[in-house]
């Protein structure tokens, strides 16, 4: 019983396990090149610091939009957009208790996001990240009849559990390889302070970052 407990546990809490839903977590390459990637924004102070240094750094990353943080947020969408970032799908609600809903309403909470980022870009995003990476058969049935690519992550920074940046900089190293998909938060009140360690350390290791487009 404790094993098949343990395993329906790691078929939804790990979003590189692929039982219910394939995601792309890492590129299968030897050149040493990683994409950032950022969840759970808009947020209309830290956002735009991030993507300041990005700017300035010449470097796209990718943005999974949570819905109902976009109102209000719309020239935030717009400058990503137009500075050449992905934009994806993180849910309209991000809810605790998304992954309980049924397929229906994850399709409906999902389209609600959709809308909202193509009244604001004019484009479809084909992009989808599960919130908090927990997939299960609802998720995967709303995701497919969707026709959503499914994107994870392999390096965790575990960025929101209020760890030194010296803990999260370790982390993102330990698990450092070539194709690495890395996971930050642009709403955290120092996500810009992190972004340029990250950075500096990605430099010091000898990767180039590239976009979401081209890790895949």
């Amino acid at each position: 019983m404790l094993a098949i407990l343990t395993f329906f546990f790691y078929a939804s809490y790990s979003i590189g396990s692929g039982v219910y839903l394939k995601a792309y977590c890492r590129k299968k390459t030897s050149e040493k090149v990683v994409t950032l990637t950022f969840d759970d924004g808009p947020d209309s102070i830290q956002t735009p610091k991030v993507l300041d240094i990005l700017k300035a750094r010449n470097i796209s990353a990718t943005f999974f939009c949570i819905g109902h943080k976009l109102t209000g947020n719309e020239d935030i969408i717009k400058r990503i957009e137009a500075e050449g970032h992905t934009i994806g799908n993180h849910s309209y609600s991000h809810s605790g208790v998304f992954p309980l809903y049924s397929s229906a309403k994850i399709k409906q909470d999902l389209q609600h996001c959709q809308q909202l980022l193509y009244s604001i870009t004019g484009k479809e995003t084909k992009w989808f990240r599960p919130p908090f990476g927990v997939t299960n058969p609802p998720i995967a049935k709303a995701v497919k009849e969707l026709g959503y690519h499914t994107i994870g992550w392999n390096i965790r920074s575990l960025d929101t559990q209020g760890m030194a940046h010296q803990k999260v900089l370790g982390r993102i190293r330990k698990r450092l390889c070539p194709g690495s998909i890395i996971l930050l938060h642009d709403r955290m009140p120092d996500s810009d302070i992190l972004l340029l360690k990250v950075l500096d350390l990605l430099d010091e290791e000898g990767y180039r970052i590239v976009g979401l487009n081209e890790i895949i």
